[in-house]
């Protein structure tokens, strides 16, 4: 006898869920049109606007005439480049032997080392700039005052104002990204290989020369990379170092553009070199440090112990030092005794110390305190924004909800490439003009700063997501839950370590970035990078001190935060990755 089943009861979960999957998709749908508007129609704009004549807006060649028709702006164009290789040159020399004895040796005080390079890290460029012009400025400054005091001669030899100058600052406050690199890649090195090479009669330093670096290399070149970019693209030290030594570089040059008129057509055109240069080496970059395996021919993890140095160690330890006190020691004791300084040439005395640097920056000064509200807002708004991108489109590559998910999660990593004084004038280009007429608001400042950190926050949050099973968000979705909430109530809370970093490593260089904001910031909404910047070209270093160590000052609580939840050194990995 056959038996009829019952027809199937429709589940709870049907008609939710195909409800949810609706509404789950106009989220999508937002989180993918707030990419192409923080990324695409900038880019899009930048290059288009380098095509558009300024009086008729049809295609010309002209801007680009413009931009390369003088003798001055090609060379500086060459200034950047030679710029970029001497630095990377010089901050190759630095990190490379300190990333060696902290990762490979028994060098004393290597946790001490690791901190006194992420205090470098944490540094802004410009904060070092100010600092070793109050070093080696020529006549003025206490090196060469020592100098003339000890050799009894009228000047001293030191003079920041310089080429070499520049070089040596940017090198100093940039080693830390090849110290990430070349570290991660040496902790790889299995202590195996170092221990034939001992066998076949190789010492110590023979073996960390044709075994362990060699290991290392494209890591090292990796950083490198890594560091003339950042230096081709930096505008603050530049300008305060190579603008009164009367030499310009690609990044002065279109601060230049800049002025009164506008040339923001001639502008474009001059970024396209910096761009195309930049895409190239990040290809290059990629390329290398996706050589991972290089540093493992043996395949097996292998045991890793510290070289023993001997006598050595101490030697080790005092160019650790030495750097150190290039990059945070001597800067950071110059900037205290500025900032608590009536005249800071007046030198160390109890007659010139003063708070009032401090109380008229915070309360005297028209727009300073205001600026430092203005940083941690834009910075807070422009981190929280993107880590909802970050986390969004992540999540969208990672559970392939659409066709070409792939193509944005390369959107996300896109402004890597950009430098920021390229990106502002892209967002100059696309959202300066009518209808939007966003120039000199709060909102170009928060979406510049959120495109600018927006790979930082992706990386972190892809590869938080990638660790995740699915089947939890199966398992919410079977008992009748949308894709949203399991999102909300899976997906976040399990993250939220992974985006507290990705937070806090968005907003600390947001509050300190100048190569965007100093294109884009208007009567109302200057912030704290700028500020020092203003003050630095009215020669008020004993205001710019105070003001630069009040925002150091602010950041340790994050740092804090970031070190008790993720890790001690959660900004030197999470940024190597």
């Amino acid at each position: 006898m056959a038996i009829s089943s019952p027809a199937l009861p429709t589940t709870a979960a049907s008609s939710p869920r195909t409800r949810a999957w609706d509404s789950a998709w106009l989220i999508w749908i937002a989180i993918i049109a707030i990419l192409f508007f923080l990324v695409v129609s900038p880019f899009v704009q930048l290059i288009a606007t380098s095509f558009r004549s300024a009086d008729s807006g049809a295609f010309t060649l002209t801007n680009y005439a413009a931009a390369y028709g003088r003798e001055r702006y090609v060379e500086a164009l060459f200034n950047s480049l030679e710029l970029g290789a001497a630095a990377a040159l010089l901050a190759g020399v630095f990190a490379v032997p300190l990333a060696w004895a902290v990762s490979r040796t028994n060098m004393p005080c290597r946790g001490l080392v690791r901190m006194l390079v992420l205090a470098t890290f944490i540094t802004p460029p410009y904060t070092g700039a100010v600092a070793w012009i109050l070093l080696a400025g020529p006549n003025a400054g206490w090196l060469n005052k020592l100098y003339a005091f000890v050799m009894g001669a009228d000047t001293g030899p030191f003079n920041i104002y310089s080429f070499p100058g520049l070089v040596f600052v940017i090198a100093l406050y940039s080693y830390p990204y090849v110290f990430i690199f070349t570290s991660a890649a040496l902790e790889l090195v299995s202590s195996e290989m170092e221990d034939a090479a001992n066998i076949l009669g190789a010492g110590a330093w023979r073996t960390m020369r044709r075994v362990t670096l060699p290991l290392a290399l494209p890591a090292i070149l990796g950083g490198l990379i890594i560091c003339f970019l950042e230096a081709i693209a930096l505008f603050a030290s530049p300008a305060m170092i190579a603008i009164p030594a009367r030499f310009n570089v690609v990044t002065t040059q279109l601060f230049q553009f800049f002025g009164n008129p506008v040339r923001v057509e001639v502008a474009a055109a001059y970024a396209m070199p910096l761009l195309v240069v930049t895409i190239l080496l990040v290809v290059i970059q990629r390329l290398l440090t996706r050589r991972k395996g290089f540093v493992a021919l043996t395949g097996k993890g292998g045991e890793r112990r510290p070289i023993a140095l001997g006598r050595w160690r101490w030697v080790a330890l005092g160019y650790a030092l030495f750097v150190a006190s290039l990059s945070v020691f001597l800067p950071y004791l110059f900037l205290l005794q500025a900032a608590f300084a009536k005249a800071w040439g007046r030198g160390f005395s109890l007659d010139n110390l003063s708070l009032k640097n401090f109380r008229f920056v915070l309360f005297e000064h028209a727009t300073a305190a205001h600026s430092v509200l203005n940083s941690f807002l834009f910075g807070g708004t422009a981190a929280t924004l993107g880590v909802f991108v970050a986390l969004g489109v992540a999540y969208i590559v990672a559970r392939r909800i659409v066709p070409f998910a792939g193509l944005l999660g390369f959107l996300c990593v896109a402004p890597f490439v950009i430098p920021g004084v390229v990106l502002a004038i892209g967002f100059y280009s696309a959202y300066a003009p009518p209808p939007l007429a966003l120039y000199g608001t709060a909102w170009i400042m928060i979406l510049a700063f959120t495109t600018r950190f927006l790979p930082i926050g992706y990386v972190n949050a892809n590869a938080a997501i990638r660790s995740l099973n699915p089947e939890m968000e199966e398992a919410v979705r079977v008992l009748g839950g949308s894709r949203l909430t399991a999102v909300r109530r899976v997906v976040a809370p399990l993250l939220k370590r992974s985006l507290l970093g990705a937070w806090l490593l968005m907003f600390i260089p947001a509050t300190r970035e100048l190569s965007s904001a100093i294109f884009l910031y208007g009567p109302n909404t200057k912030v704290v990078s700028v500020m020092i910047f203003d003050m630095s070209e009215e020669g008020n270093f004993e205001y710019l001190a105070a003001l630069a160590l009040i925002l150091q000052a602010l950041t340790l609580p994050l740092l804090w935060i970031g070190q008790r939840a993720i890790g001690r050194d959660f900004m030197l990995r999470r940024s190597a990755a």
